[in-house]
């Protein structure tokens, strides 16, 4: 199957989830400073989200630039990630709204972390079915970002009921670690061609 329907599926469901996060943004009553003040938590939360969802459309578009034909396991694996970034607008709103609390900011690692597990489980098939001499194996070799991601997050997602701050700089800190430009998969297809 050509993988071009996957890509613009994908990307639209990408786009969709930022319109859902900006769209929770509301209008203070009041014109002041003190009242845009009130919305930091939320605005806050859609940054990190924003940044993440980012992430996320980048990565899956490089993964996707070495795939040279998709299947059924390909397609379900790639809904599977598309269904957890779904729920990134939920859990960035309830995060903001309730300031950070523990139980939103632990549901929020979750949804994270089950990110990054779909992310994995989707490149893993892409391994499967292309081999180990493909352009991603060969791009993504031992993956040790994403594997510290998954151990970041757990730690996160448990350290939310002692200190949301730590759990919290935590999530900033991988998304800090994927915002460094990965040229991986970039050097490994340009090596190729």
């Amino acid at each position: 199957m050509n993988k071009n329907r996957l890509e613009a599926f994908s990307d639209g469901v990408l786009a969709i989830i930022i319109t859902i996060m900006v769209l929770e943004f509301k209008v203070p009553d009041d014109t002041t400073f003190e009242a845009v003040i009130k919305l930091s938590h939320k605005f806050l939360s859609y940054i990190l989200s924003f940044i993440y969802v980012g992430i996320y459309w980048n990565n899956h578009h490089h993964m996707m630039h070495t795939v040279k034909r998709v299947n059924g396991k390909i397609l379900w694996a790639n809904l599977h990630l598309l269904f957890w970034l779904s729920l990134i607008p939920f859990t960035t709103a309830w995060i903001g709204e309730h300031h950070f609390n523990s139980f939103p900011m632990m549901l929020y690692g979750i949804v994270l972390l089950m990110n990054a597990i779909a992310y994995f489980i989707l490149q893993k098939i892409i391994l499967i079915d292309h081999g180990k001499d493909s352009i991603l194996a060969k791009a993504i070799g031992k993956d040790y970002k994403g594997k510290l991601s998954v151990v970041l997050y757990l730690i996160a997602v448990f350290l939310t009921k002692y200190s949301v701050e730590i759990s919290g700089a935590l999530y900033i800190l991988v998304a800090l670690v994927w915002l460094i430009p990965d040229k991986r998969i970039e050097r490994v297809f340009n090596e190729k061609n």
